[in-house]
């Protein structure tokens, strides 16, 4: 053997091997990098699968001789409101060494600024709202006055209102008969309940006009429970719930099971919370029926027997909602849903409770325990997620996505069903448009064509392929969505029938062929553009006559404008241009798919005196439809996964609907607005990360089954 060509061949040999493992290498790497993605997008969205749980941090006790009035977030040193029992009330924050050594609990962790007294002789409440406290007081001569206590800074810790206080005299008689009175405050409404021996005067007075003020009286055995926030209030009496306004007006009147012993409401009193002697605790929400603003009954929950609620406290930004239990339970619930997600135990019995991010707060007389909130995304249910829920205002139950809200206390909305609706719907309807051009024009290039024509053509529609989504995005809102809104029946019409119209063409060519002597290949794509543009003015000028025929063009008209999305941003146009991007991927593969049929079966199909239009359907379709498949199958996965065409075009409204004429938001356009301004590891952040795991299953399972089936027509005899 040659030396030279022994060395040669060993170095061609190294170099192969090299090259294998640099390849192996950066097929490696890829399969790796697929790796970590897929790992990321089940790591941000596997915390949603957690039980949500509370930790002990910390006890304090708090000094003797006092009542908390007012709690506050006392980790980051900020004071809470103390009433002592001489006529005074006081601010007092957590030491240093307190929060170093909170198992301490003892009462000198405090440190309490000088007292703001009043005279003994007034009957004085302190309440707070809205992390504002108020001082309430009642002078001996029947004078309700309120203002408000603020904070500055220690030692002096406390003082009032440097405005006069806002007052209302109170009828003497009934200041005279009173024992006991509560008082309820409001964003606009002060209420006032005075308790004597025959049963109860209600005096709703107007914070910002003292003047304007409501009185009625209640009789005996009769409780109420004030909801200022929403100038309603519920009364109870045996088996009978009574709704009025502020005014005294019925709003409306149920019957109970059970005789109601606990009730309280949310913050915004647009929920309530309430419990009979059962242990059935039931949430009510605010509805406008007919514009009379009623409270309805959505879950029941039930608690052991004997067992009864103690205190409730929500989530200002998640939707938590924290019951506890006479039993010293602390039972973690989805506000909306009613889903018992979390169970844990507090070391006293419990008269309070607030929440301070991921901290809360459960009090009593004689101390405050602080629990740090682990896994609070865990209150997202499966039923939250793809169930129809009663939100609050909401008259039925219903697929809702909202999740900005435009205050704390606001149920957040995570309903999964109208974006997954949205992007099967623009999926399938852009395939309504691509499948009958695609494969038209798949037909005419793999079957009719000459090679010559072929050439030059199949390469010029596998171009558009190349334009980018966000310019095609850019052209249907810019110039088609406002077209679309002067002549959108005529569109819907032109749409519709354009399958039927490119098979007319079809079948017309043979006809035509017979008269035309001089048939130049490629004459039929002059003949085909000419016929559907004419096709076009025709459909624009004869829609109104069919409207005309077959409705009312008034009522037509009226039914488009009071859809709930504009005329230019209906599912008709996502249609269009989606299915205009998606057309040329499905046209490649189709159009290899009927090209790749064995001539001889063609020719064997002519010999049996089969006609062009027979061969097509029974010979060279047929073979071709495992390529035909998964070309629409790839189709179907792109338009699932298209993101600037649906982000630019459909107006993002997340509305579970399924016509024509109203828009729609899919997971891709959701991804792309929200993902940048959620929080970051919040449920929002990660119900996010869960819909993008829900997008890549989807697309790699539709790509998977459309790859399996092209690798099947790849082992198909190819003619040559």
């Amino acid at each position: 053997m040659n030396p030279t060509m022994t060395r040669k061949t060993r170095q061609r040999q190294r170099k192969d091997r090299r090259m294998k493992v640099v390849v192996t290498a950066f097929g490696a790497l890829v399969l790796l990098t697929l790796i970590v993605l897929i790992a990321h997008l089940v790591s941000q969205a596997v915390p949603l699968l957690y039980t949500p749980g509370l930790q002990l941090q910390a006890q304090y006790k708090l000094p003797a001789d006092t009542q908390l009035v007012a709690p506050a977030d006392i980790l980051e040193r900020q004071p809470v409101l103390l009433h002592s029992s001489d006529c005074a009330v006081q601010h007092a924050t957590l030491s240093g060494s307190a929060q170093t050594n909170a198992s301490a609990g003892t009462a000198a962790q405090w440190q309490t600024g000088p007292p703001l007294r009043w005279s003994c002789r007034n009957q004085t409440r302190v309440v707070s709202y809205q992390n504002q406290a108020y001082q309430i007081s009642v002078t001996p001569a029947g004078i309700l006055q309120w203002r408000g206590l603020h904070s500055v800074p220690m030692p002096a810790a406390l003082s009032i209102s440097a405005n006069q206080p806002d007052s209302v005299a109170l009828p003497t008689a009934q200041w005279r008969q009173t024992r006991r009175w509560q008082v309820s405050l409001g964003r606009d409404w002060l209420v006032l309940q005075l308790h004597h021996e025959k049963g109860t005067h209600v005096h709703w007075i107007n914070r910002h006009q003292p003047e304007q003020t409501y009185t009625f009286s209640l009789g005996t055995g009769y409780r109420i429970l004030p909801l200022p926030d929403t100038g309603q209030q519920m009364i109870h009496s045996g088996d009978t719930l009574v709704m009025q306004n502020y005014q005294g007006q019925l709003q409306a009147r149920t019957n109970v099971h059970s005789d109601i012993t606990w009730w309280q409401s949310l913050p915004k009193d647009r929920t309530v919370i309430m419990a009979d002697r059962t242990g059935s605790v039931t949430r009510w929400v605010l509805q406008n029926r007919q514009g009379q603003m009623i409270y309805q009954p959505t879950y029941t929950l039930h608690l052991a027997q004997s067992e009864q609620p103690a205190a409730v406290a929500v989530h200002p930004s998640a939707n938590a909602l924290l019951l506890a239990t006479t039993s010293k339970r602390l039972l973690i619930l989805n506000r909306i849903t009613g889903e018992v997600v979390g169970n844990s135990r507090s070391q006293k019995k419990v008269t309070g409770l607030r929440w301070y991010g991921e901290y809360l707060y459960a009090y009593n007389h004689q101390q405050i325990e602080v629990y740090q909130t682990q896994n609070l995304s865990g209150v997202t249910t499966w039923s939250a997620l793809f169930e129809p829920q009663l939100y609050e205002g909401y008259l039925t139950a219903r697929h809702t996505w909202q999740s900005a809200t435009a205050t704390d206390y606001q149920e957040q909305k995570f309903s999964l069903t109208p974006l997954l609706r949205g992007s099967i719907k623009a999926s399938l309807l852009a395939l309504i448009i691509a499948i009958p051009t695609a494969l038209s024009a798949a037909i005419y290039t793999g079957f009719f064509a000459t090679g010559a024509v072929r050439q030059w053509l199949k390469p010029a529609v596998e171009m558009l392929e190349a334009i980018p989504s966000v310019l095609i995005g850019f052209i249907a809102a810019i110039w088609l969505a406002p077209l679309a809104t002067h002549i959108l029946l005529a569109l819907v019409f032109f749409v519709v029938t354009l399958p039927v119209v490119l098979m007319a063409i079809v079948l017309l060519k043979p006809w035509v062929a017979l008269y035309v002597n001089r048939w130049a290949q490629g004459t039929e794509l002059v003949l085909a553009v000419l016929v559907i543009l004419a096709f076009a003015g025709v459909a624009i000028q004869l829609t109104p006559w069919l409207l005309s025929v077959f409705a009312s063009i008034d009522g037509q008209m009226t039914s488009l404008l009071d859809a709930p999305s504009p005329l230019g941003k209906t599912s008709v146009v996502v249609a269009i241009a989606l299915g205009l991007a998606v057309a040329p991927s499905i046209y490649s593969l189709a159009e290899d798919a009927i090209y790749s049929v064995p001539e001889g079966l063609k020719h064997a199909s002519f010999a049996l005196g089969a006609t062009s239009l027979q061969t097509l359907y029974k010979v060279v379709l047929h073979v071709a439809s495992p390529g035909i498949f998964a070309a629409i199958m790839l189709g179907f996965g792109r338009a699932f996964g298209e993101t600037m065409i649906v982000l630019m075009v459909t107006g993002n409204t997340p509305i579970a609907s399924w016509s024509l004429f109203e828009g729609l938001r899919a997971l891709t356009a959701n991804l792309a607005i929200e993902l940048p301004e959620s929080e970051v590891s919040s449920a929002h952040y990660q119900i996010l990360f869960f819909t993008a795991c829900l997008l890549f299953g989807f697309t790699f399972v539709i790509n998977t089954l459309a790859e399996l089936l092209r690798q099947r027509l790849r082992k198909a005899p190819r003619h040559g």
